[in-house]
Parts: structure tokens; sequence; C-alpha cells
């Protein structure tokens, strides 16, 4: 499991600006946030598609935002859900990236990975630790991980083809699976 140390100061560098993200955005609802973190995971999963990068980038992630999380629970289900996500999200990679141009697959798999990713956290959160917000699945889905949705969408349809162009000019190549 040979592993480049530029792809993981690359890496590092992605879960340390989605850390700022996630420490800085304000609880929206029952100290919930939507987590712009997954966007800067999901970058780096297409930028270096590669399990051991995966595996690496999801556990930092899950405790960085873990650390930075603002809701009651909140540390568990960060832990369970970001190797989840992850890991989810690297499979519609391998699954998609033969026959749907990644300017289009990159977005629609970002939007399934963050629901994804809402849908574990509120689960673990409500149904497993038993966590009282006030309000239900639907409403915490509704008003927290459905903005987060737009809002990683958004952010990788416009910084993710500017990382490949660099990407492409820079010394590091794109780590295809």
């Amino acid at each position: 499991m040979k592993m480049d140390t530029r792809v993981l100061i690359l890496l590092s560098l992605f879960i340390g600006i989605g850390t700022v993200l996630h420490l800085v955005m304000p609880g929206v609802l029952f100290g919930m946030k939507p987590d712009l973190q997954l966007a800067m995971m999901f970058l780096g999963i297409l930028l270096f598609p590669k399990v051991q990068y995966v595996l690496v980038l999801s556990v930092a992630t899950g405790l960085l935002t873990a650390l930075t999380t603002t809701m009651p629970g909140g540390q568990i289900s960060n832990l369970i859900d970001k190797p989840i996500t992850a890991f989810v999200f690297f499979g519609l990679y391998v699954l998609l990236s033969k026959g749907v141009k990644e300017v289009i697959s990159a977005p629609i798999m970002t939007a399934i990975g963050t629901m994804i990713s809402g849908a574990i956290f509120l689960s673990v959160a409500l149904f497993i630790l038993g966590v009282e917000l006030g309000a239900g699945f639907g409403a915490l889905f509704a008003s927290v991980v459905i903005p987060a949705t737009i809002a990683n969408t958004i952010i990788i349809f416009v910084v993710y083809p500017i990382l490949q162009s660099i990407m492409k000019r820079s010394a590091i190549s794109l780590q295809k699976a």
C-alpha cells in the first residue's frame, strides 16, 4: 500500500479547508450545520480515487468533523458517517467513471453522497443514539441536508473542473483507480 507524499499533502490541504468551513459554518437547527467538509472529501476522492487515499481521507474527515460539530451526538455520528459515505461515493465513482463524463457525474455523485451522508448522520444521531432534538428526521433532512446538498453540488460544479485543469498541468498526475 504505497502512498505518494505529494498526494497526502494535497489531501491534507482539502481536509484543512473543509475543517475551517465546517468550523465557521453556523449551526442552523438544533446545533446542526450543513457539512461543507463533505465537498472537500469528495474533491479528494475525485482527484485521487484509490482505496488507500479514500480510507485515510474518510477517517481524517470523520475525526475532524467530530471535533468541530455542534450537534449533540454528532461526534459518533460523524465517525460512522464519513467512512461509509466516502466508500459509497468511491463506489459510485468507479461505476460512473467509465461511461459518464466527470463534469456531469461529479456534481450528481456529490448530491447523492451528501444526501447519503446526511441520512446516515441523522439516523445514527436520532435512532441509534436516541438524541432528542425536538424535530424529526424529515424536518432535519429538509432544513440542513438539502441546503448542504445544494451548496456541496455547486462547490464541486465550480471547483472540480478548475482543479482538474490545474492537476493536468502540474507534476502530480491524476491517480485513477
